[in-house]
Parts: structure tokens; C-alpha cells; sequence
């Protein structure tokens, strides 16, 4: 069995899947008539809008099995996801990736696949559309295209659900997708007795970028920042566009000590992005920083405005030196 290797972007990929809150969500009847309407029109046993997680594929609709998930290590759709068009596999047990899988040796007995990969509109593949079945079987042009509209409605339903959790601009999580997953990471965190971490970040000087080099370069400037805070911290934080030049990220199972460490990596990030840039001005920023033990008797509003007040208090600083 060959695994599935990891996309180039996987970190960006999570990041727009997570977004999308809809992982561990309740089934929903846009995306089992989809899924229905692909068993029957293909005659396959098993129909699946599939969600790929870091570790797992998880099923936002499925037909013809009893799971929700299986482990991403045995999954088709992991390899699916590193192609742009329709994946075919005629017969599992004649395809070295999967002659020895588990699927395939074992219930459901996997002969036949084929997988939509859902692509976002930045380009990040999330999941599949895919249709399995316990016999090969051919898939012509035909078939493809079929799948194809199938997988595209699929995707038109994600995207809908994307542009109210979605920044934009960005591609990171907006205001509402931010406390949507921050309220699933701090209960997830109060149940296994974890701490958490809320930083509250501001670009400074926001506005003279606009005002002396375009909004189309402030534009630029808000990406960058985003983009560095991805390549900072990890694929488990909760990272947002709170709004205007206002960032916010989540860390789960953060002593203060590790807090101060992967912030002082993100100041050498940016010092770095300065250094080697050519643009006419530097990226700065101010930051709150705010701890809640687990259990705390501080809900998500309380721990933002705690968190904002201390940035307030970091960017008087800065102002002050200036």
C-alpha cells in the first residue's frame, strides 16, 4: 500500500477546510440528495462527499456505509486530493497504491473507485466527491463528465458556506468563522483540562500605507501579515482576520512559556519579511496576549476584550517610543 503524499500546501488546505466549520457537523439534506443522486446515477454501492483531515477523512454525507470516517493513511481520497481532474481507480486489487489496502482486503471491499476533487476558489482541494463500488467496472468520458457535475454542485454548496466564514482577501478565517471554531476549541480544550492562549493582533502604521501607496498595496500588506501568521504557527491554532488590519489567533494546549516562543519566532518572521522585501515601508504591529486556564469563567467575548485592551496597551507603547 503506497500512502498518499502530503500536498505542497497542506497547511494553507486545512487552514481553508477548518474554515469552512463544517467538520464534525450534523448531516445535511443539500449534500445527501448529492450523494443519492450519485449512487443511483452510477448504480455503485457506496456514495461519499469526503472532508480530508490532517489525519483522517471524515464524511459530510454518505450512502451505503455505517462510518463517518476512516483513517487518511488507507484513504483513496488522500491521493485524489494531489490531482486536479477525476481520479478512476477500474479495479483496486489490479492498482499498486491499493492492492493491499485495508479498504480493499477488508470491508467495503473496494474494487472500483472513482473521486471529484472539491476545490475551493483558492485553489485548495479539500475533499472528494467519490462513488465506490465491490466490483471493477469501466468509467468513460461519459462518466466523468457526470461526476464532474456532481462534484461541482458539491463544491457550489461548500463555497456558499466558505464566503460566511471566509475572509475574502486573505483566505484565513473571518470574524464569524473565527468564533464559530474558537468557541469548538475552547470547549474541546475545557473538557481534556487544557489551557489556551488569545493573541490580538494590530498592524500599525495601516493607515500611512494606504494613504501613501494605495489601498491596492495595503491590500498586500494585510495578505503578507496573514500569510507569515500561517507560516508561524501551527495547524491546530485558530488563526483569523478579525477585521480591517485586526488579527486574532487561538493556541490550545499553550503554557505561557511556549506562548513567548513561537511569538518571539513570529517577531524574527517578520523582522525577516523586512529585511529581504523591497517594499517602501516595513510591516509592524502591535499584540494583547491573554491566558485562560481550562474551565475559566471567561466566555469567548470577555476573552477577546481582554485580549484587545492589551494590544491597546502594547500599541501605546509603540507610539510612545515613536
Amino acid at each position: 500500500m503506497l500512502l498518499a503524499p502530503i500536498p505542497e500546501n497542506e497547511h494553507t488546505r486545512l487552514e481553508t477546510l477548518r474554515g469552512l466549520n463544517v467538520l464534525d457537523t450534523e448531516t445535511e439534506e443539500r449534500f445527501d440528495r448529492i450523494t443519492r443522486l450519485a449512487r443511483r446515477l452510477f448504480s455503485v454501492s457506496i456514495s461519499v462527499v469526503s472532508l480530508i483531515d490532517s489525519d483522517r477523512q471524515w464524511f459530510k454525507s454518505v450512502q451505503g456505509l455505517d462510518v463517518c470516517e476512516t483513517s487518511r493513511d488507507i484513504s483513496f481520497c488522500a491521493h485524489a486530493i494531489n490531482q486536479s481532474d477525476v481520479m478512476v481507480v477500474p479495479d483496486a486489487l489490479q492498482d499498486s497504491r491499493f492492492f493491499d489496502n485495508p479498504l480493499v482486503l477488508a470491508t467495503p471491499n473496494i474494487r472500483f473507485y472513482a473521486g471529484f476533487p472539491l476545490t475551493m476558489p483558492n485553489g485548495m482541494r479539500v475533499g472528494t466527491l467519490c462513488i465506490i463500488d465491490n466490483n471493477p467496472r469501466t468509467f468513460d468520458k461519459q462518466d466523468i463528465q457526470a461526476l464532474e457535475d456532481l462534484g461541482k454542485l458539491v463544491e457550489a454548496e461548500l463555497i456558499s458556506i466558505q464566503q460566511n466564514t471566509l475572509d475574502p482577501l486573505t483566505g484565513i478565517t473571518n470574524r464569524r468563522g473565527f468564533e464559530l471554531l474558537a468557541a469548538k476549541t475552547i470547549a474541546n480544550s475545557d473538557r481534556l483540562s487544557l489551557s489556551t492562549s488569545l493573541v490580538f493582533f494590530d498592524l500599525d502604521y495601516f493607515k500611512a500605507i494606504n494613504d501613501d501607496y494605495g489601498h491596492e498595496e495595503g491590500d498586500v500588506a494585510l495578505t503578507t501579515f496573514a500569510k507569515l501568521l500561517i507560516e508561524c504557527f501551527r495547524e491546530s491554532d485558530v488563526i483569523a482576520r478579525f477585521g480591517g488590519d485586526e488579527f486574532v489567533v487561538l493556541l490550545s494546549q499553550r503554557e505561557q512559556t511556549s506562548v513567548d516562543v513561537v511569538l518571539k519566532r513570529f517577531s524574527e518572521l517578520i523582522v525577516q519579511h523586512n529585511q529581504q522585501s523591497n517594499k517602501p515601508y516595513r510591516l509592524a504591529y502591535s499584540q494583547g496576549i491573554v491566558s485562560r486556564s481550562a474551565k475559566q469563567d471567561l466566555d469567548l467575548c470577555e476573552y477577546l476584550t481582554l485580549a484587545d485592551k492589551a494590544m491597546f496597551v502594547d500599541k501605546a507603547k509603540h507610539h510612545k517610543r515613536d
